[in-house]
């Protein structure tokens, strides 16, 4: 087992990992930025140090000072956590060339699963759908313009190497096509230094829903479920649930095989998400698949009860899964909901600011995932995502009144968020009977807004 690990992240999912590694009875290792010198994962890690000041290329994303710490303090191994270099292939063979374990998979499957292409044409070889478009990279707008008469409009144009829906534009009429390829390219070189691209049909109005996989090193993998992640404003999520209400018996068999399928053919290792669309015909495609432990990851965690995090740290120290397929038991419905430093009144500008006062919700099976408390500083420097409320209910309704009354009760003084407009979505009738796509926030948001500010 894992003797002492270093935690390359901050927030509530440094303390996540934390927390689950404590119970392993792990020694941990916090860094931390000078402006997080009074964050809650500095205090209650066993050790915490220093890597440098607040911009995150100067701290958060410095492989060397982070791999610096992690030597200096005999750690054994690194947690990513999400973000930051979750899915940072040079980082990972940073680590493994200093000996240092990864809890996740190698640098080898990051690379290969991070690069969109080479994703999507290795699922092609190996049976998984794929939504129909380019055989590989685009190379230029004739050939984009070349794509679009053989697969037809509404496309997508999508980064290879890109991630958090940069990159990424639709196109539905042929005169926007250069304009929207070149954006989307120039977007995609900006954030990720590759600007490769290729282009697939647009699923008018899908699901977006994803599998969480485990897998070990002795090639044992099992499928912990689905989460519907379909309530998105511009490609980010804002509420997760599980399991999805379009998904029969059947096809969420179908489901699982095939994510399972996607994991054996690149060999993969540790925790990852398969994640599709799923269209209107309840036919399911896949999109791609991230090599990390997801936002939404408690979603998973409440209706199987399993620690997925310590699952990934058994399964970095050598071990197998402690669980088999027929253990796994999805029961009940559980909903995230994701709470920001934003004002959605003023266009979701990021708010910042000292935290004057801060209660959490409490009650039967709600969670509240978060660094959060009186006194805490929410920094200008890093994602706005301030922590994450999920229930569990035996039945979706039952979970969506006890997402109302959790919202109901936090209080968060100091900064704007999110908070009315989530309550919002929560009474919305579609929202209710689960009849929602990714588009639902696109279609209704006016309409929420003006009941935010009712509710407020």
């Amino acid at each position: 087992m894992i003797k002492k690990l270093l935690i390359a992240n901050r927030g509530e999912i440094a303390l996540r990992i934390i927390r689950s590694a404590q119970e392993l009875q792990i020694k941990t290792v916090a860094v931390y930025s000078t402006e997080d010198v009074d964050q809650l994962h500095v205090k209650f890690a066993d050790e915490s140090i220093c890597i440098g000041p607040a911009q995150s290329v100067e701290s958060y994303l410095n492989v060397d000072n982070i791999i610096s710490a992690a030597l200096s303090t005999n750690c054994d191994a690194v947690a990513p956590g999400y973000g930051f270099l979750s899915e940072n292939a040079s980082f990972v063979k940073n680590l493994e060339e200093v000996g240092l374990k990864f809890v996740g998979p190698s640098s080898e499957i990051i690379e290969m699963m991070g690069d969109k292409i080479a994703a999507r044409n290795l699922m092609i070889k190996n049976g998984v759908p794929v939504v129909p478009g380019s055989d590989g990279k685009v190379e230029s707008e004739e050939e984009a313009f070349e794509i679009a008469e053989r697969i037809g409009y509404p496309l997508l144009i999508k980064a290879s190497g890109g991630g958090g829906g940069k990159g990424m534009r639709r196109v539905f009429r042929s005169e926007d096509l250069k304009r929207e390829f070149n954006a989307a390219k120039s977007e995609a070189i900006a954030a990720f230094n590759n600007g490769d691209m290729y282009i697939e049909k647009l699923i008018v109005n899908p699901k977006h829903v994803e599998v969480q996989i485990l897998a070990d090193k002795f090639s044992n993998i099992v499928a912990l479920g689905e989460r519907d992640c379909s309530i998105q404003r511009k490609n980010q999520k804002m509420i997760e649930e599980s399991p999805c209400v379009r998904l029969n018996d059947d096809k969420r068999k179908e489901l699982y095989e095939t994510a399972i399928r996607a994991a054996k053919a690149c060999n993969y290792e540790n925790a990852g998400t398969v994640e599709f669309v799923l269209d209107e015909e309840n036919k399911f495609y896949f999109i791609e698949m991230n090599t990390r432990i997801q936002v939404e990851h408690p979603v998973t965690e409440m209706v199987t009860n399993i620690d997925l995090i310590k699952e990934q740290l058994r399964i970095t120290s050598g071990l197998r899964l402690s669980i088999k397929q027929e253990d796994v038991k999805v029961e009940g419905c559980a909903i995230e909901c994701r709470i920001n430093a934003e004002n959605p009144l003023n266009n979701f500008m990021p708010e910042s600011g000292e935290v004057e006062f801060f209660y959490g919700p409490g009650g039967v099976n709600t969670r509240f995932d978060s660094y959060l408390y009186s006194g805490a500083r929410v920094s200008p420097y890093y994602d706005s995502m301030l922590g994450k409320i999920i229930v569990k209910d035996k039945t979706r309704l039952g979970a969506i009144r006890k997402m109302r009354r959790a919202l109901e009760e936090i209080i968060i003084d100091g900064v704007s968020t999110n908070q009315y407009l989530l309550y919002a979505i929560l009474f919305d009738i579609d929202f209710i009977r689960g009849n929602y796509s990714t588009s639902f926030i696109e279609e209704k948001l006016d309409e929420l807004l003006n009941l935010m500010e009712a509710y407020r």
